[in-house]
């Protein structure tokens, strides 16, 4: 009998794991939640990680790194209820960072890129500070060598044949 308990526990030791950490790791947060239901009922309280710590004679660091991996054993899904609000309908996904954010302007970025063939090398670069760089009229002419008057015309000629290339081709921007 108890060859084969040990190896049942064994088992669902090495097996149940999503993601295994260490096995002294997996023994410890065991060790934790069977503690933290002792304290509980003892304490008439949630017990602290200092708590805990104290009981199984571990560090607090060790105890809270039983119970991230603790986090691993049974994984919660992406698509679960989150915060105080569970009716509203917002999953943990939600709160995950997309980090293909930037393929949402790729549409517009080949358009830009598409249109942007329209100019001339001066007027891409007028119409770049401008809007890239957020410079004002007289500092860009400051930049490129020439009044403010003629980075005026420039720009308003550039912004024109942007627009109508765009109607042109039908491309809108969101």
């Amino acid at each position: 009998m108890p060859t084969i308990t040990g190896e049942l526990r064994r088992y669902f030791r090495d097996r149940t794991w999503t993601i295994r950490p260490p096995r002294d790791v997996q023994e410890l947060y065991l060790k934790v939640n069977r503690t933290r239901a002792l304290l509980s009922q003892e304490l008439g309280r949630e017990p602290t990680v200092g708590d805990v710590a104290d009981r199984l004679g571990s560090t607090p660091e060790a105890v809270v790194d039983a119970l991230a991996a603790g986090d691993a054993h049974l994984p919660v899904s992406l698509d679960c209820p989150h915060g105080d609000d569970r009716s509203e309908g917002s999953a943990l996904i939600d709160l995950v960072a997309d980090p293909r954010g930037d393929l949402d302007g790729g549409e517009d970025a080949i358009a830009l890129w598409q249109l942007g063939a329209e100019l001339t090398d001066r007027e891409r670069e007028v119409v770049r500070l401008r809007f890239q760089e957020d410079l004002i009229q007289r500092e860009i002419g400051e930049r490129i060598g020439c009044s403010q008057m003629h980075v005026s015309r420039i720009l308003g000629g550039a912004l024109a044949r942007l627009h109508a290339t765009a109607d042109r081709l039908d491309v809108a921007f969101d």
